[in-house]
């Protein structure tokens, strides 16, 4: 009598099901879903966890040595690189693992760790398994000697190390190929060292997430064949309508699950709404490549705030004032800026310039400057440079009147005529940088003001031209300044109002100016002590 021969068990299927049911009894630690079982979603199981721990080698070991995750902002990335990170860490049986978590910034590479750890200590089973080292970002498995750890990118304190994983967050933010290629290189010795890049899409064709995204759409579509690239790619194609709620699903596989439509439409509107945030739109929300030099503000949304204000109103309710004095040779902006009792801000704008090639400067630089001298919003001083006692004049007409609580210059050039307002008139000058620092607050506020129309300029030309050319520059994590080299004309109405209101904003204490603004958040970069 002949046996029937018993199936064998597949050896891929059992990695991968170890691997989906210890994510899955991880805990949720933020939110409506925090402490409850994490519990994979489908596009989470079979497109991420089973394919890269279950596809195996014929000798057993893992598959794949890349993974490149891409997807839109809130679709769970930090959650699924944490449970991964503890995976490796706990779930494996790995001897001296080094597992590493990395971003361009402390603050960005402590977002994986934070939620590690919290996971961890949901779990009474796991606490005891570990020792969480929080000062130096650093999780333990006493019995293997392993551990995992957040590092930034500071790659010069990184060599010597012997990595056999890396778990590389916001990879668009990465300034250079240095961390990388630092840690990469560390992986020789190990027997199936595994490299995850997570990250929605950037702005730089240049850079290695780029570079990396452009690998794996050729591995995806069989250009290259790669065995140990695994590209996870959630976006919407380049000429599809970004206003479309089924362009949104199709990239978004969260979308109605644990991410809101609701948070979708509202995103979406205020991109109809300004210019620069259609490709931040786009790019945060679709998962698309976009341009950096971006229009800020659209001439109808910006005429929308035109309401006209009876400076009458303001007499003796104090004012901030922000100067930029675009070099004597050019043009000169004051910014007078209200705060009226509905929240709203009034800006009142005065303008110089000299008189000589009048004619000749407007041609360059596109505005109508002799209109605009007629029409008494521009001063024109006598002679080849911008008469600063015009201005100085001018701010203490502006005192005697309203009561100048701050005068805000630009740090460079302003020395001789804040040197006499203070000393000569006793008022308080304060120097601001022009710098990501000190123009991504006033930036977002500015935004906010105009969506909401709580700004009103009373039409003022000159700053509408101003607004009309100014260009942002975007850093790495999303802050905003603007770029008077890519912008389209003079900006220096703009550059004043920025200036002013980066003093306002610090004396206002609603925090509206931050709470409003989760999608461009102003990153701080959170320190702690690390061992090399």
């Amino acid at each position: 009598m002949t046996r029937k021969a018993s199936k064998k068990a597949d050896p891929g299927k059992i990695a991968a099901d170890r691997a989906v049911a210890f994510i899955n009894n991880l805990t949720h630690t933020k939110g409506r879903w925090a402490g409850q079982k994490f519990q994979l979603r489908g596009w989470q199981e079979n497109g991420i966890i089973r394919p890269l721990f279950g596809t195996l080698r014929p000798d057993g070991l893992r598959q794949y040595r890349t993974l490149l995750a891409m997807l839109p902002r809130k679709n769970g990335k930090s959650e699924i690189m944490a449970g991964i990170a503890l995976y490796l860490l706990l779930g494996e049986s790995e001897m001296g693992g080094e597992i590493y978590s990395c971003a361009a910034d402390r603050g960005q590479a402590s977002l994986v760790f934070d939620v590690a750890a919290a996971m961890i200590r949901n779990d009474p089973e796991l606490s005891s398994m570990t020792k969480i080292v929080d000062s130096t970002k650093r999780i333990v498995n006493p019995k293997t000697g392993s551990f995992y750890r957040a590092i930034s990118s500071e790659a010069y304190s990184k060599h010597g190390f012997n990595a056999s994983a890396i778990l590389y967050d916001e990879l668009h933010t990465a300034p250079d190929r240095e961390l990388w290629t630092v840690l990469t290189s560390s992986m020789g010795t190990r027997t199936q060292p595994l490299v995850c890049g997570i990250s929605t899409a950037g702005w730089n064709p240049n850079s290695l997430c780029y570079e990396l995204y452009d690998y794996g759409k050729k591995v995806r579509d069989g250009i290259i064949s790669d065995p140990t690239f695994l590209p996870v790619l959630y976006e919407a194609p380049q000429d599809a309508d970004w206003r479309d709620e089924e362009v949104w699903k199709a990239c978004n596989p969260a979308l109605g699950d644990f991410l809101s439509i609701e948070d979708m439409r509202r995103a979406c509107a205020e991109a109809m709404e300004l210019p620069i945030r259609q490709n931040a739109f786009r790019r945060l929300r679709l998962n698309q490549w976009t341009e950096v030099g971006e229009r800020w503000f659209d001439a109808e949304v910006w005429q929308a705030c035109g309401a006209a204000v009876k400076l009458e109103d303001f007499e003796e309710e104090g004012c901030t004032v922000g100067v930029d004095l675009g070099g004597s040779t050019s043009m000169c902006a004051v910014a007078v800026i209200f705060k009226d009792h509905s929240g709203g801000v009034y800006v009142h704008m005065k303008y110089y310039t000299h008189e000589t090639d009048l004619r000749k400067r407007s041609d360059r630089d596109h505005g109508d400057y002799e209109a605009w001298r007629d029409l008494g919003f521009l001063t024109v001083t006598p002679g080849q440079t911008v008469d600063y006692e015009y201005i100085e004049r001018d701010i203490l007409e502006i005192h005697r009147r309203f009561g100048i609580t701050e005068i805000c210059f630009d740090r460079w050039g302003a020395v001789p005529l804040t040197t006499r307002l203070e000393k000569h008139h006793g008022l308080t000058c304060v120097g601001v940088g022009q710098g990501f620092a000190s123009m991504a607050a006033p930036c977002q506020e500015l935004e906010r003001l105009v969506v909401s129309r709580q700004l009103r300029h009373g039409n003022n030309p000159i700053l509408q031209w101003n607004a009309t050319n100014t260009q942002l520059e975007i850093d790495a994590a999303g802050n905003k300044k603007p770029n008077k080299a890519k912008s389209t004309g003079r900006i220096d109405g703009i550059s004043a109002l920025l200036t002013a209101l980066n003093r306002l904003i610090r004396t206002d204490d609603t925090g509206s100016f931050i709470d409003n603004y989760e999608d461009e958040p102003i990153v701080v970069d959170t320190r702690w002590s690390e061992e090399t």
